[in-house]
């Protein structure tokens, strides 16, 4: 039998998914929560192979619980099971250490093989969520320049030798190097006329 704790605010759903989930001959629900301190409190003492963990209840949310939940019990697989799929959300589950993401229009037996799938140690992705997932790590979102590096970008911008900038910003020439090298990893550039290009075009530079 595969234990199962449900963790969400709302006392209907927890009963849905409790009936959804019994229903099943290798499925057993062995406690509830209704908030991320009581997952947290009952954990220690329902030991479940599998947490359906909601995302957004008052107080502890779920990424919090997650978190304390997985720092207690490394080998816990908890699977978020939310009504939200923003990139940010994603993120903030997956970086939590949650083994999955599934969201609540998934059907009974979907819901049954992903917590199957997360107890045998494999991660669930609902389709929708894969693919923003996927497309994050395809289109990293830009790192923002330090308020230093746009500074010495400006000055490159305006004709101003490593030396020079050097000179302006009382900082040595090997620091410019630093920033500019820095400037390009974060702008996708190899040189500073693509540097300014770019930054210019982004409304980087003022």
């Amino acid at each position: 039998m595969i234990r199962v704790m449900l963790v969400d605010d709302h006392p209907v759903v927890r009963e849905g998914l409790r009936g959804m989930l019994e229903a099943e001959a290798d499925l057993t629900v062995v406690g509830e929560a209704g908030s991320g301190d009581e997952a947290v409190a009952l954990d220690r003492v329902a030991l479940p192979d599998v947490v359906l963990m909601d995302l957004r209840m008052p107080g502890l949310d779920g990424v919090g619980a997650t978190k304390r939940i997985l720092r207690e019990q490394p080998g816990r697989r908890i699977v978020v099971l939310t009504t939200y799929e923003t990139d940010a959300d994603i993120l903030r589950a997956v970086e939590a250490g949650a083994s999955g993401y599934l969201l609540k229009d998934a059907s009974r037996t979907e819901l049954a093989n992903a917590i199957r799938a997360a107890a045998r140690g494999e991660t669930v992705l609902a389709p929708s969520v894969a693919g923003k997932l996927v497309n994050r790590v395809r289109n990293p979102e830009p790192q923002p320049l330090s308020a230093r590096e746009v500074q010495v970008l400006q000055l490159v911008a305006k004709g101003g030798t490593n030396a020079d900038i050097g000179r302006a910003l009382h900082i040595s020439e090997a620091t410019v190097k630093t920033h500019l090298l820095r400037v390009f990893g974060k702008l996708g550039v190899s040189d500073r006329t693509a540097a300014v290009t770019t930054a210019m075009a982004r409304n980087l530079l003022t």
